[in-house]
């Protein structure tokens, strides 16, 4: 069959205002396609229904505590600035009974009771599997919020309802609204889709816009978009690429000062240096004469023995010589022992 024929379907209306029959559904930016007999069951009425509150059943036990937590207070802030959103998802067990089975929302029926209402909009399903809206959406990011809040702004919505709607405090939604300054467009792009905090953001405006987008693309990768991994890499972050730090401030010290400074340490060290060169050769001869005869000394027993007894001082004295490798050790042996022989030799 020439699917492309005048010939015109059969379309069975399942619910009233699924298919608008004649020439409106065809005209008006319809495609040029076949149709065919929609044959897809519906999982919910098409009408709400206020369903009183004390005739909904729960499907699940409701954790105690849950009414001090923070989604618990923001469900109730939401509902009683700009009043209920998502209608509950219901079912009606026993069409004879007056209960209806709770599927989806047992927060909100909570926060309705808790604000003192007694009927709450429901969805009628057809099934009693337990459907949620919540799972099958995405949450929005962080940025998109952003957007919404200054959007809201912008069309008269006053920060302090904002404040109510969401439960938190006025300077949290201060924070939410400039989320963004001071961040530069390319790592807006990369956080368009996540979720943070807003003191992420604080931290990014330290840093200048090359190392913002690093630090993010970093973030991203290890999928860990935090307040602590922020402020290490900020810690990581060369002075020069941060725009919290001012240049550090030069020497104020006068080049002639400093070139005369160096000039000073320079001749100490060549003082030394040449001292060093020449009395080389002749303290080394002198530590290899005193070595050996030291080491015939020292092996005598007697004389070790007389030594140890009566100047064990000296003996210690004897036996680093003898144990000397090389003139280093020497040298390091004698600046040891100098600041000891000069505080004796000064006493009285």
């Amino acid at each position: 069959m020439n699917p492309s024929s005048n010939a015109q379907p059969k379309i069975a209306e399942m619910y009233p205002g699924i298919y608008q029959s004649g020439s409106q559904a065809e005209g008006q930016g319809a495609p040029d396609l076949p149709m065919q007999p929609l044959n897809t069951l519906l999982g919910f009425d098409l009408e709400t229904y206020q369903v009183p509150l004390d005739h909904l059943l729960p499907s699940k036990k409701i954790m105690d505590g849950t009414m001090s937590t923070r989604k618990y207070k923001q469900v109730v802030s939401s509902i009683h600035e700009i009043g209920l959103i998502e209608p509950l998802s219901v079912i009606q067990p026993d069409p004879k009974k007056s209960e209806f089975l709770l599927l989806d929302g047992h927060l909100r029926v909570l926060a309705l009771k808790e604000l003192g209402m007694e009927t709450a909009p429901c969805l009628m399903a057809k099934d009693d599997e337990t459907f949620s809206y919540n799972h099958r959406i995405n949450r929005l990011s962080t940025v998109q919020e952003h957007y919404m809040l200054r959007r809201a702004i912008d069309r008269g919505v006053s920060r302090e309802r904002l404040a109510r709607a969401f439960n938190v405090n006025l300077s949290s939604i201060n924070r939410r609204i400039n989320l963004l300054e001071g961040i530069c467009p390319e790592a807006i792009d990369l956080l368009q889709d996540k979720q943070f905090t807003p003191d992420v953001t604080r931290i990014l405006r330290n840093m200048k816009a090359a190392r913002q987008v690093e630090a993010v693309e970093l973030m991203v990768t290890s999928n860990t978009i935090t307040v602590a991994h922020a402020e290490a890499l900020l810690k990581a972050t060369p002075p020069e690429q941060r725009a919290d730090l001012k240049p550090a401030e030069r020497d104020k010290t006068s080049p002639i000062e400093q070139i005369v400074k160096l000039e000073k340490e320079m001749s100490q060290v060549q003082t030394q240096y040449k001292d060093a060169e020449q009395n080389y050769g002749s303290d080394l001869l002198n530590l290899v004469v005193a070595k050996g005869y030291l080491t015939k000394l020292l092996s005598n027993e007697a004389v070790n023995s007389y030594i140890q007894r009566h100047e064990p001082e000296i003996l210690e004295q004897f036996e680093l010589v003898v144990n000397t490798v090389s003139m280093e050790e020497a040298v390091q042996q004698q600046a040891e022992t100098t600041p000891a022989d000069v505080s004796e030799a000064s006493e009285p």
